[in-house]
Parts: C-alpha cells; structure tokens; sequence
C-alpha cells in the first residue's frame, strides 16, 4: 500500500501540460491569496497559470506525482526568467508549485532535491529564484537568502511583487 506521503520525481515531457497547468490553477490562487491583493491576482495568474511548453521539452522541469495523480512541479533553467540572460554558475528556479492539499508533505522538497542533483550535474553551484511573497518562508528553509523585493513585469503596465532569492548548492 502506498502511504500518503510516497511521492516519485520524474522530469516533465512536453505533453505534461494538462497536468501542469491543472497543478498550477490549483496551487496559486489558493496559496498565494493571502499574500496578494484580488486584484494584482486577477492580472498576473492568467498569465502565471499556464504550463510553459519551453519548461516542459527542458529536460530540467519536474513532476511530483502520488500514484497517477500530479501533485507538485517544479524545474530550473540555465536562463534568467523574463530575459533569456545567462549568467555562468547561476540557475534560475521556475514555475515550482505544490497542489494545497500536499503542502506541508514534502513536496515541494522532493523537488527542489532533484532540481539541485541535477544543476550539480550540470556544474551549477547557486540556483536564483524569484519567490512569490507566500513562497519566501519555503525558500528560507530550503538555504535561500533575501536580496530585496521586485516587481517582476507581467505584460503591459502590470507588475507582479516578488523577492529576489539566491542560494550556494
């Protein structure tokens, strides 16, 4: 019998959409309410809700799944989000998330670990995230650091607040 906490990392494949998207239309505008205003919410998570098909044919973009289900994602990149920039020894954190009935499992760690066993193996030693205000306590625990709050452009004039996060693997 599989207890409720048996969860497998596998990378994602460009037809692992669906299910990311699912993940990421769940996660975000339950966890991060708190945390945000309505209505910078209703302007970013249009844009912040859809599976990326570049994240996904990466080869460094994960899932966590219990059983058949889909549960977390997560997945790093060479490029800075936003301006493909590429700065050597740096990976950027993107688009991780954690269904809201599996936080607090071990989830989110689980793929953090094989994001950072694999930037490793690629010979990266510090990963950057831009952290959603919610998501700043997760990253603290997982060895981030802070360096500041930003606004990170979300097309036209809207802006979505984020913290700047660095850590040594």
């Amino acid at each position: 019998m599989t207890s409720r906490h048996e969860i497998t990392i596998r990378p994602a494949r460009p037809d692992d959409g669906d299910a990311v998207t699912a993940v990421l239309s769940a996660s975000y505008p339950v966890l991060r309410a708190a945390s945000y205003e309505a209505d910078t919410l209703a302007r970013a998570l249009p844009l912040m809700v859809r599976a990326n098909p570049t994240l996904l044919a990466s080869g460094s973009f994960h899932l966590a799944k219990r059983l058949d289900s889909v549960v977390g994602v997560g997945g790093w990149t060479p490029e800075r989000p936003g301006t493909g920039e590429i700065e050597p020894g740096l990976g950027h954190i993107r688009h991780f998330a954690v269904h809201p009935a599996w936080t607090g499992c071990g989830v989110g760690r689980s793929l953090f670990s094989a994001c950072r066993a694999h930037a490793q193996e690629c010979g990266v030693p510090a990963f950057e995230c831009y952290a959603s205000l919610n998501a700043e306590p997760f990253y603290r625990a997982l060895g981030f650091r802070a360096f500041g709050r930003r606004e990170i452009p979300m097309g036209g004039t809207a802006a979505f607040p984020a913290v700047l996060m660095r850590c040594r693997l």
